[in-house]
């Protein structure tokens, strides 16, 4: 009915009665606009009908007859904002961020909402940037102390859309104790899904470079305690604050797997996060399929390094079967080596490759390329290969962006090194490949040439190489 009697041309005529009426017609017209706004349509027609500065004006006054219209003109900026038609106002953003402290708490959750919805779009990096220039973030660090709950998760969400494209900036502003209330609201019992999706989402964007941070969220355990989120919600009903959650669960466990930090890496594993960053591959959505494979990447680029000598050949009772890994071609564990063999990962990253979302190839591919490493690319070679991961390469190959094409070519290239699999998968694999030389980017033929010339399809010295 909303988006019907914006069609009939209801909404014109009533921004015309907001300009040019009296206070009583304006409180009129902006309750029957705030019920219409909720339809996106109708936000569109508003936004053109040129609304957007007249709600930013009368929310700026201070004429004391004017105060009551603005908790209904508020409420209405927050519905039209979910059009991203509200970027071609680009003053906007920052006027409702100047207004935050200026008003009472219903306004400010209006207009926390409303810069929520304008910062989530996906073309609003310009509206953020001007937010972050106007002293965006350090405004809002206070809120994280603020006792209405609602105000307190729209400041948190805020916070998260401005630091997404600015880590660097947000760790700079960000002190010790804004980390610790963030802990505090992750680990305590009392608040709520939404509340604790936004924290970890803000710490999902700081930069996982930064060994400070790093150390500090370490010494405040908050690793077991994403584990134990981790381990409350993956099999949940799902929803969407749980969706984001699992999603910033996984960006943070980034930085707890750093290849650089064998000691940090060992602590994340002895606390069992390696076989729910394998169940996220199957469970999550495809972004927290790729941070859970960035992580599992990051551990496997240290097996070969954390890998034990098989016992010696002297002794009567061989090594168990179950010990014994076919890749790096010693005796593994979960624990010792962080193996993605027996951890049970290949299997489900192929798998994702196999799906139609291809936001995560580029993870999953870095993750399969730490089992062809020079010292194990054979053996890792006939693990991929098992696991039905010739098709999914070649897949990727075909139909996935250039980094994760040039990456499945580089794991194909030494796959195909192999005799038994150049016989069992060339014939599949030379179409694909010479059509994909031929119209493909250049930079991919050197890599296809190699391929080719394993297929003896390509002399050696050819001008691919």
């Amino acid at each position: 009915m909303k988006s019907s009697l914006g069609e009939d041309g209801a909404v014109e005529p009533l921004v015309e009665m907001f300009k040019s009426g009296n206070h009583e017609a304006k409180h009129s017209v902006l309750a029957a606009l705030r019920n219409l706004s909720s339809s996106l349509q109708n936000a569109e027609i508003l936004i053109n009908c040129g609304i957007t500065g007249s709600l930013l004006q009368l929310l700026c006054s201070v004429t004391s007859v004017l105060m009551t219209l603005r908790e209904p003109a508020a409420a209405i900026l927050s519905n039209i904002a979910e059009s991203d038609r509200i970027l071609l106002h680009r003053d906007a953003a920052p006027q409702m961020l100047s207004l935050l402290n200026l008003s009472c708490p219903v306004i400010q959750l209006h207009l926390l909402r409303a810069l929520n919805s304008i910062c989530g779009h996906t073309n609003a990096k310009r509206a953020r940037a001007k937010i972050r220039q106007n002293g965006g973030v350090q405004l809002l660090l206070p809120f994280l102390r603020e006792k209405n709950v609602g105000i307190k998760v729209a400041a948190l969400n805020l916070m998260f859309h401005l630091s997404k494209d600015a880590s660097q900036e947000l760790a700079e502003q960000i002190r010790e104790t804004h980390l610790d209330i963030l802990v505090k609201i992750i680990a305590s019992p009392t608040p709520g899904i939404a509340e604790k999706a936004a924290a970890v989402g803000v710490l999902s964007n700081l930069p996982v470079s930064d060994k400070n941070i790093t150390k500090f969220l370490t010494q405040a355990n908050l690793l077991p305690v994403l584990i134990s989120l981790l381990e409350a919600n993956i099999s949940a009903s799902p929803s969407p604050q749980k969706m984001w959650l699992l999603e910033g669960i996984a960006s943070v466990l980034t930085r707890f797997t750093v290849p650089w930090d064998k000691k940090l890496q060992s602590l994340a594993v002895g606390h069992g996060v390696l076989p729910w960053l394998v169940k996220l591959l199957s469970e999550g959505s495809v972004k927290a399929k790729s941070k859970s494979a960035t992580s599992l990447a990051q551990l496997s680029q240290n097996s070969v390094a954390l890998r034990k000598a098989k016992s010696p050949r002297w002794l009567c009772v061989p090594p168990s079967a179950e010990s014994y890994c076919i890749v790096h071609d010693y005796q593994c564990t979960i624990k010792s080596t962080f193996c993605l063999v027996k951890a049970g990962a290949v299997n489900p990253l192929v798998k994702i490759l196999e799906g139609e979302e291809r936001e995560a190839d580029g993870a999953v591919l870095e993750a399969l390329a730490t089992l062809v490493q020079d010292e194990i690319w054979e053996n890792g070679s006939r693990a991929i290969e098992k696991a039905s991961g010739v098709h999914a390469l070649l897949r990727v190959a075909e139909a996935g962006e250039l980094t994760s094409q040039d990456k499945a070519i580089w794991i194909l290239e030494r796959i195909f090194r192999l005799e038994e699999h150049r016989e069992q998968y060339g014939g599949i694999a030379q179409a694909l490949l010479i059509d994909l030389a031929q119209k493909g980017d250049p930079v991919l033929k050197p890599m296809i040439g190699r391929i080719l010339a394993h297929l003896q399809l390509l002399q050696t010295q050819s001008s691919y190489f």
